[in-house]
């Protein structure tokens, strides 16, 4: 056999032994004997560079090339799931997906692995990309540090896969790796990192991926997508992407009735404690893809999926001091600093007491022996105090009454339970907090201004809001500690750049409350500019899709306020983008233009997302209810019954699905 025949064998040998030993726990070959295979490899190739091939086992080692990551976008969005700690809104979901379905469907129920998620795009049976999640919409380039990942296939096995496809997972760090990380950092006196998580997720955006490739990260993958999938069925599509060589959890399974699920959740919450990996839930997903696409998406999730999160572990300790912070919004948060105690894999010194009323509650004393608990929150919070506990009394913790930075006395609005802050306009953290949200990668991506950097301008009056980091000028920042004239540049082209960003992250930007990145996209191409969002009524508002009453308010008290209106105003003046632009290769018409149109039911040739893209296309907007203001009604199968009793007393058309596409064709 030739070298160049012998290379091959050797890549095929090596996957399937790197396949046997970390996918399937069944290695077929010593320890010894793998590494004297690998080594020949590395030899043969070295010998023959014209034998090259990105996917080869050798890769697996990584390289110690350093370069930045490239931001790739997502051909699918990577949005979150709704999250939920209670088996009774699980029935809820449940219920809703019955009553939006009204057909029989099934339930794939996964575990919720505690990880960083991740996209692998496969073209012709080889690893093309890997892709964090960055903000849904696009992220880190990271192939290269994926390839160390041995539960990754670079090859595919087997036959039968779409020519290009994507799959979703999670990168993990297990347990016994974390654990062995942490004890070489401590002995290098290095910080240690707070869980697996956090340890998977930094080890995944290393520069060196020979530093990566020893940390030993694993990978599940539970989501398949593409123009060609094997089956109709999620959990169809996962057996078969189990056969091509990919981890897919063991545990995976279809339940029909919502007693299985809650079996499902209830074994695997009295398994997980052995599992050798963190895990913090359940996701429970529609099974059938044509369901799936029938239910749609909310603006932040899909409609037929939701996390199940199991109850937190708990911990006692002792608290110390009771401190404040401010946040963007003004809203002002008490934090238990604590004696340092170990929970779910985390050291935690610091703990959320959310408001005035649980200090109250809880009645709580400096010295106090306190319950806390770890669950989705990044900050644990206190759920309780031993009072058995106490034997000299300490003193009574009572809530502020003066902001704790710049001394403006609190107010509590009807309705809610935190106490705010209102000056906004001159309180430093809000302001601080405020031009960090702006400056955001999700929002104007100004990435050379950081929080240290934002901290430096505002100190020295270079900065007192948003707007003034339009007007900043190279000179300006030359005197700036640690401030040369290279970065001093950057910042100035970030911020010339950042003046391309369209107008929905702008929108986002500008920090309305309860206005997140995709609800800042909703209402940008409902109304297509700032003047028309301002001058928006409240039931304008609310007849947008997905915006609800919180947020309608929120929009008209932000442009209801006169220093707003000024600031946008004055980011106008800077050259912003106020206005939804075409985007390029999109054909658009005026068909539907001045209509308001209801989605309601199941369809045959496109999904309900679908057909709002083409409504907002074609000059229409999307509402969510019926009322004498719709123009009519896109009618699917299985609709409403009490959109359509709605409908016949409004007297409001109804159109089906053919008859809408050849409105369309006019």
């Amino acid at each position: 056999m030739d070298s160049k025949a012998r290379i091959l064998e050797l890549r095929r040998q090596l996957h399937e032994h790197n396949h046997n030993y970390y996918v399937l726990n069944s290695p077929t070959i010593g320890d010894m004997e793998f590494d004297m295979l690998m080594r020949e490899l590395q030899d043969l190739e070295a010998a023959n560079p014209d034998m090259y091939d990105p996917t080869s086992p050798t890769l697996r080692v990584g390289s110690d090339i350093t370069k930045e990551f490239k931001q790739v976008q997502h051909r699918y969005p990577m949005l979150s799931l709704g999250n939920t700690y209670s088996k009774e809104e699980v029935a809820d979901f449940f219920d809703r997906v019955k009553r939006a379905l009204n057909e029989d469907f099934e339930i794939c129920c996964e575990l919720k692995f505690d990880g960083t998620s991740i996209s692998l795009t496969y073209v012709d049976g080889k690893l093309e990309r890997a892709v964090t999640r960055g903000d849904g919409e696009k992220g880190d380039d990271v192939t290269a540090n994926v390839k160390t990942i041995r539960t990754v296939p670079l090859v595919l096995s087997g036959s039968g896969y779409p020519a290009e496809f994507e799959i979703r997972g999670e990168v993990l760090m297990p347990w016994v790796v974390f654990e062995r990380l942490n004890e070489e950092r401590a002995a290098a006196g290095e910080q240690l990192f707070a869980n697996p998580r956090n340890a998977a997720s930094g080890t995944l955006k290393l520069q060196d991926s020979s530093v990566v490739a020893k940390r030993s990260l694993d990978a599940y993958l539970y989501f398949l997508l593409g123009e060609e999938l094997p089956a109709e069925g999620h959990y169809e599509n996962l057996e078969t992407a189990k056969r091509w060589g990919f981890k897919i959890s063991d545990t995976t399974c279809k339940c029909r009735t919502i007693d299985e699920v809650f079996a499902f959740i209830d074994r695997m919450d009295a398994e997980r404690k052995n599992l050798p990996f963190a895990t913090d839930g359940i996701v429970l997903k529609v099974n059938s893809l044509r369901q799936q696409r029938n239910l749609g998406y909310t603006a932040k999730s899909p409609r037929w999926a939701i996390a199940y999160k199991f109850q937190a572990e708990s911990a006692v300790t002792r608290l110390n001091e009771v401190t404040y912070q401010v946040g963007r919004t003004g809203v002002v948060t008490p934090v238990a600093n604590l004696d340092p105690v170990q929970l779910s894999g985390t050291v935690v010194k610091r703990a959320s007491l959310h408001n005035a009323d649980i200090i109250e509650k809880f009645d709580l004393h400096i010295g106090d022996m306190v319950y806390v608990e770890k669950g989705g929150e990044i900050i644990p919070k206190i759920t309780g105090v031993d009072t058995s506990a106490r034997f000299m009394l300490g003193e009574k913790v009572t809530f502020i009454a003066k902001c704790p930075e710049c001394g403006t006395p609190l107010v509590r609005y009807d309705g809610e339970a935190a106490h705010y802050c209102p000056n906004d306009a001159a309180c430093p953290p809000q302001i601080k907090g405020k031009i960090e949200h702006f400056v955001s990668r999700e929002a104007m991506n100004i990435d050379s201004i950081g929080p240290e950097t934002i901290e430096q301008l505002y100190n020295y009056g270079l900065i007192k809001n948003i707007t003034d980091i339009y007007a900043i000028q190279p000179e300006d920042l030359m005197f700036l500690p640690r401030m040369g004239e290279k970065s001093a540049m950057n910042i100035v082209n970030a911020v010339k750049a950042s003046l391309q960003v369209p107008f929905e992250r702008v929108l986002f930007a500008l920090g309305i409350r309860f206005v997140g990145a995709t609800v800042a996209k909703r209402l940008a191409r409902a109304f297509g500019n700032i003047d028309a969002l301002m001058a928006a009524s409240f039931d304008e508002l609310t007849a947008v899709d997905e915006i609800g009453e919180r947020i309608a308010g929120a929009v008209r008290a932000f442009f209801a306020n006169e220093d707003n209106m000024l600031l946008v105003e004055k980011l106008k003046a800077a050259g912003l983008k106020f206005v939804v632009e075409d985007e390029p290769g999109v054909e658009k018409s005026d068909i539907l233009s001045g209509q308001s149109i209801v989605i309601s039911g199941v369809f045959t040739h496109h999904s309900r997302d679908e057909y709002k893209e083409m409504i907002e296309r074609n000059g229409g907007k999307n509402v969510g209810s019926v009322s004498k203001s719709t123009s009519f009604i896109l009618m699917g199968e299985n609709m409403g019954p009490s959109k359509l009793e709605k409908a016949q007393k409004l007297g409001v058309r109804l159109v089906t699905e053919d008859e809408f596409l050849q409105m369309l064709q006019q």
